[in-house]
C-alpha cells in the first residue's frame, strides 16, 4: 500500500516568499553594515612638523623693576620754601635748580659772621703790634717780662677768636648755600609732598621729593639656588643676556645684561637675587613694574621642538598623536625636556619631520583616521 504527502500549494507558496524575504533582509544588512563602514568620518584636525632648531637655555621667573639710583630730596635748613622750579613727574638734570627757600635770615647771619671777622682781625693786629713792642721794652728792661706775657697771651687769645669767626662765617656762607637745592643727578620726579610757602624743618623724616634715575634701570628677579653654579660657570665666560617682557607685550621684549649676583642665599627662600641692567632709552620699563624675565645662559642645537598644545597628557605620562603617512592617528609617548615660548623641546620620543596634532585631539583614538585641515601641510593616504 502506498502512502503519499499532499502539500497545500498555498502554503508552499506562502513559505517560498518568506525564505526570500529572510535572505533579502540579510543581504541589505550585509551591504548596510559595508556601507557605514566605509563612510566612518574621519576627525579632522591641525598638524604642524616636528622640527629641529637651535633653542636657547634659559631660566625664567618674575622679576620687578627698579630704579638704577634713588634719591630723596631733603632740606638741611629750616625756612620757607618760596620757589619750586620743576613740575611733578618732570625729567630734571643734574645741577637743575629745584627748591629755593627764604635767604634773608640766612643771608643776615652771613652779614653778622663777616663783620664779627672784621672786627676781631683787626683787634688781633693790633694786639700783635702791641705784643712785639713789649717785646722789645722787656728786652730793652723797661717793662717786665710778666707784662709782656699778658700781652702775647692777649694776641694769641684774639688769633683763636679770629679763626672761630672765620669758621662761623664758612657755616653761615654754608647755610645760605642750603637755601637752594639742586638735583645731584639725571632723573625723573616723583610726587611733591611740600609746596611754596610750606615752612620746612631741617632733615625732616620723608624727603619732600624724590628723583628716581630710570636710564639705565635694573631689573631684579631670584632664581633657586640650584642653578647658581650654572649661572657662574656661564658667566665665567662671557656676560649672559637677560630680557624682560611686560604682560601683554610679549612680541616686545627689552634686552639687558646681567650685572649683579648676590653675596648670599635667602635663608628662607633658598633663592638668590640677580640684576640686569637695561638701557632702557624708549621708557618702557617703569620702577615698581613686575616683569617675564628670561636669563639665557647658553644655547642648544639640533633640538627637537614642537609647540606645547600637541602635548597630551595620560596616565602613563606625556604623549602625542603622530599623524602617519597613511592619514592615521598614532599616541605616541615623549619625555618634554622643557617649555619656552609656546614651544616644548623634546628629549625623546619625536623626529624631525613628523607631523604631530596640534589640535583636534579630543576626538582622537589610536588608529582614528583624520582630515588635515590647516593650509600649508600636504598628507596623502597611502594605499596598502
Amino acid at each position: 500500500m502506498i502512502f503519499g504527502i499532499h502539500v497545500n500549494p498555498a502554503l508552499r507558496l506562502r513559505n517560498s516568499v518568506l525564505a526570500g524575504a529572510l535572505a533579502t533582509a540579510l543581504l541589505l544588512s550585509g551591504c548596510s553594515e559595508k556601507k557605514q563602514q566605509a563612510a566612518a568620518p574621519r576627525v579632522p584636525v591641525t598638524v604642524t612638523d616636528v622640527v629641529q632648531k637651535t633653542v636657547p637655555v634659559q631660566v625664567r621667573v618674575i622679576g620687578n623693576v627698579e630704579a638704577y639710583s634713588t634719591v630723596g630730596v631733603k632740606p638741611q635748613i629750616t625756612g620757607e620754601i618760596v620757589g619750586v622750579h620743576f613740575s611733578e613727574g618732570q625729567d630734571v638734570k643734574k645741577g637743575q635748580l629745584l627748591f629755593t627757600f627764604d635767604p634773608r635770615t640766612f643771608e643776615a647771619d652771613l652779614l653778622r659772621a663777616e663783620a664779627n671777622l672784621t672786627q676781631d682781625e683787626a683787634k688781633a693786629k693790633n694786639a700783635e703790634v702791641e705784643a712785639h713792642r713789649y717785646t722789645k721794652l722787656v728786652d730793652a728792661g723797661v717793662v717786665a717780662k710778666e707784662q709782656a706775657e699778658q700781652i702775647q697771651t692777649n694776641y694769641d687769645a684774639l688769633v683763636a677768636t679770629v679763626k672761630a669767626d672765620r669758621a662761623q662765617v664758612e657755616y653761615a656762607r654754608v647755610q645760605l648755600i642750603y637755601t637752594k637745592i639742586y638735583s645731584s643727578m639725571d632723573g625723573r620726579t616723583g610726587n611733591l609732598m611740600l609746596h611754596r610757602g610750606t615752612v620746612v624743618k631741617a632733615n625732616p623724616d620723608n624727603p619732600i621729593i624724590t628723583i628716581n634715575q630710570i636710564n639705565p634701570i635694573y631689573v631684579t628677579f631670584s632664581v633657586p639656588q640650584q642653578v647658581l653654579p650654572e649661572i657662574k660657570q656661564h658667566m665665567a665666560k662671557s656676560k649672559l643676556k637677560v630680557t624682560a617682557t611686560i604682560e601683554g607685550q610679549e612680541d616686545r621684549p627689552e634686552t639687558g645684561t646681567l650685572t649683579f649676583v648676590d653675596n648670599n642665599v635667602d635663608l628662607t627662600t633658598g633663592t638668590i637675587k640677580l640684576k640686569g641692567t637695561f638701557e632702557n632709552n624708549a621708557r618702557r620699563l617703569w620702577p615698581g613694574q613686575y616683569v617675564n624675565v628670561a636669563l639665557t645662559l647658553a644655547e642648544r642645537p639640533n633640538a627637537i621642538v614642537v609647540p606645547t598644545q600637541a602635548i597630551q597628557t595620560g596616565q602613563d605620562g606625556s604623549y602625542v598623536f603622530v599623524v602617519k603617512p597613511d592619514l592615521t592617528a598614532e599616541s605616541r609617548p615623549v619625555k618634554v625636556e622643557r617649555n619656552i615660548d609656546n614651544q616644548a623641546v623634546i628629549e625623546s620620543g619625536l623626529s624631525a619631520g613628523e607631523k604631530v596634532v596640534t589640535d583636534g585631539q579630543i576626538r582622537l583614538v589610536p588608529g582614528s583616521k583624520v582630515e588635515i585641515k590647516n593650509g600649508g601641510l600636504q598628507a596623502q593616504e597611502t594605499k596598502p
